[in-house]
């Protein structure tokens, strides 16, 4: 039996991201331990990052998008200004000290 090191998950909830790649900014509203998409659409991904990584739910600043990046290809944002999105009053009753804060609303993808 083959035991994979289970990788932290370095943001959580309400912690502002930048993806390193794309240049987006945006809010963590959710976290998946290893990456919980099917087949297809991880086939389609043009990266394709290790699987068995933290991945990550993103509300995408200025926008509708809700992005699922790997860790790997994430960054915290220094910026520390809100995000626009129109789901954040959905998930979050908060900003403060440049974080949301996550309300009990269950995130499914």
């Amino acid at each position: 039996m083959i035991m994979l090191k289970t990788i932290q998950p370095r943001f959580k909830p309400g912690h502002l991201v930048h993806h390193r790649r794309y240049g987006y900014r945006g809010v963590v509203v959710s976290v998946d331990p290893i990456c919980k998409a099917d087949s297809e659409w991880y086939s389609s991904n043009q990266t394709q990052p290790d699987r068995n990584q933290p991945w990550y739910h993103v509300l995408v600043d200025g926008s509708t998008t809700i992005t699922y990046p790997a860790q790997e290809n994430l960054e915290p944002d220094p910026s520390r200004e809100r995000v626009d999105h129109p789901l954040l009053a959905h998930f979050f009753s908060d900003f403060r000290d440049g974080r949301y804060i996550r309300n009990d609303q269950p995130f499914s993808s």
